[in-house]
């Protein structure tokens, strides 16, 4: 993949259903467990300090508030997956499971398995971080 464009165009011909779509972001919603569950995925465009691009998928798991953040962080260990970061929604730190990946790197299959990985993980640590809840 060279350019975000490229990514986005993936994405609608797959066939993801994107329910926000703006300038180097889109957000996919994952229908999950027979659609009992939903998770949205923000896909954006990253560059560093010499301009490679980079595509970060990211998900939110739960507000910080309240949280215990040993559980969170003894789930991200065990998973083979992306990592933790806090930002905010709406003014909200979110505890978010994030993952970076260079463009140079990217083809379809990579971004199918990056939306469905970081989807599905994110849900399962938003599951075991709300008691079964579906927040986002």
């Amino acid at each position: 993949m060279d350019n975000f464009e490229q990514i986005r165009s993936h994405l609608v011909s797959a066939g993801y259903r994107l329910i926000l779509q703006e300038p180097f972001v889109v957000c996919v919603e994952l229908s999950l467990a027979q659609g009992k569950r939903h998770q949205a995925i923000f896909l954006s465009e990253l560059q560093d300090d010499d301009g490679r691009c980079y595509l970060r998928a990211s998900t939110a798991i739960a507000p910080t508030t309240g949280m215990d953040a040993r559980r969170a962080l003894a789930f991200n260990w065990a998973s083979r997956v992306g990592y933790l970061a806090i930002g905010e929604l709406d003014g909200v730190p979110y505890l978010q499971l994030c993952e970076n990946r260079p463009y140079d790197c990217l083809h379809p299959a990579e971004i199918d398995r990056l939306v469905l990985e970081i989807g599905g993980t994110g849900d399962e640590m938003e599951r075991r971080m709300s008691a079964g809840g579906d927040l986002l």
